[in-house]
């Protein structure tokens, strides 16, 4: 296996509505920042994968137009997946680990202010019995809350708890959408109140990856990926215990996340309920910092807020704030599939 790390990171601010900029506009000053903290310029990428949904955008192949964000020439070895970009974010690591690239750009944009997220996401659900109900993403999670809620490992001042703690650690965070003492507010759906449910907003992020020296010469502190997996629940709903997450657990024992302790895990939890889910599922006691960012209750971009858990964990390590870091992604309803990476600083290297 080649060593790769995360060896750069950046992302727009997050905003509520992007009207007058395109995915393109969106993108170019994120890519220019990811590409300038390296030094390195577009030709000397040897992969660029990307992340991206045309549900979100309301035409096919959208993606094809966010690569004049990347430029038309020179030429280059690209590819994309109808996923968050965490997922091109594994692609692209697959890609380094076959000796066919030594660096790759990955980047993820999600423009959800122009349509009805909670609509558009039920075309993930299965097109022969669930579908056709039309039920919502904030609906199934209510459903899962409350399945939390009926067990007694949760109720709704715990909930709440969770979305304070997150918001006022993302007062630090210049690109969060959301920050500081945000109201629980009504029923959203019940048991989940407006501040037990991500924002709705538009944003981008990339990260750029490297192999082994080439990723020392990048970067003062690499922040190596020491272990990635990503797993899926079954399709159907109604035949899992959503209490649970055993993909999530599954893919972070495959990525070594049990091997020894982490200090820090960022978390793709939208709702209040799936952080509490996640930290039993992965282990994480009250000594791990969890989600310093924010996390996706503070700025949730669909099909970047994963990248963005990535990105967040490997610029801690960057900095020096964290030696051993969990970053987990996201997407489908109620937890459906989850990817699960380690990352570490040189210094914890073994």
């Amino acid at each position: 296996m080649r060593d790769v790390a995360i060896v750069a990171f950046a992302q727009s601010v997050h905003r509520r509505r992007t009207d007058e900029l395109s995915e393109v506009d969106l993108l170019m000053p994120v890519l220019h920042e990811v590409l300038g903290t390296t030094g390195l310029k577009a030709n000397e990428i040897g992969f660029t994968c990307s992340g991206s949904a045309d549900y979100l955008a309301g035409r096919a192949f959208s993606f094809t137009m966010a690569l004049d964000g990347v430029g038309a020439h020179p030429p280059i070895s690209e590819s994309h997946v109808e996923m968050d970009g965490a997922w091109a974010l594994y692609e692209a690591w697959v890609k380094i680990q076959t000796g066919e690239a030594d660096t790759a750009l990955v980047y993820s944009y999600g423009k959800s202010s122009p349509g009805r997220v909670r609509d558009v996401l039920t075309r993930q659900l299965d097109p022969y019995y669930l579908a056709p109900l039309w039920p919502d993403s904030v609906a199934l999670a209510a459903l899962q809350a409350q399945a939390l809620i009926d067990a007694g490992v949760t109720d709704e001042g715990a909930l709440c708890e969770v979305a304070a703690r997150n918001r006022t650690a993302a007062a630090d965070n210049p690109y969060a959408q959301l920050t500081g003492d945000v109201p629980a507010g009504d029923h959203l759906v019940r048991p989940l109140r407006t501040g037990d449910c991500p924002p709705i907003g538009d944003g981008a992020a990339a990260v750029v990856l490297a192999a082994g020296d080439t990723a020392r010469a990048l970067c003062a502190r690499p922040a190596w990926i020491r272990g990635i997996d990503h797993r899926i629940e079954a399709h159907a709903l109604g035949v899992r215990d959503l209490t649970d997450s055993p993909s999530a657990r599954l893919a972070a024992e495959r990525a070594g996340a049990f091997e020894r302790p982490v200090d820090t895990a960022e978390l793709h939890a939208p709702f209040t309920s799936q952080e509490v889910i996640l930290r039993k599922a992965l282990g994480l006691g009250d000594e791990v910092r969890v989600n310093p960012s924010g996390g996706a209750l503070a700025a949730n971009p669909v099909m970047a807020a994963g990248l963005i858990r990535l990105g967040e964990a490997a610029a801690r390590i960057h900095r020096g704030e964290s030696d051993r870091a969990l970053a987990h992604a996201t997407s489908g309803p109620c937890l459906q599939q989850n990817l699960v990476a380690v990352l570490e600083g040189e210094s914890a290297h073994v």
